[in-house]
């Protein structure tokens, strides 16, 4: 498998693997751009682990033991 990191794609590679195999271009999600949360990816910002880890710690808590809060609510 190819490397995803920055340094070992191009844009267009970094906007096909969003687009595919992310599988964000059918989906929606209530309060959320998917089409821009990988924009800074794409254009060589910011890592997918690093935009990964930010979107995970501001959703961090929508689910807890016995207890479902609210949260961001994704279709496909």
């Amino acid at each position: 498998m190819k490397s995803l990191l920055i340094k070992d794609t191009t844009i267009e590679e970094r906007m096909e693997f969003v687009k595919n195999a992310l599988n964000f271009g059918d989906g929606e999600c209530e309060g959320i751009d998917m089409d821009d949360m990988y924009d800074d990816y794409i254009y060589g910002r910011k890592e997918l682990a690093e935009i990964n880890m930010e979107f995970s710690r501001s959703n961090a808590g929508f689910v807890t033991a016995g207890n479902l809060r609210e949260g961001p609510k994704c279709s496909r």
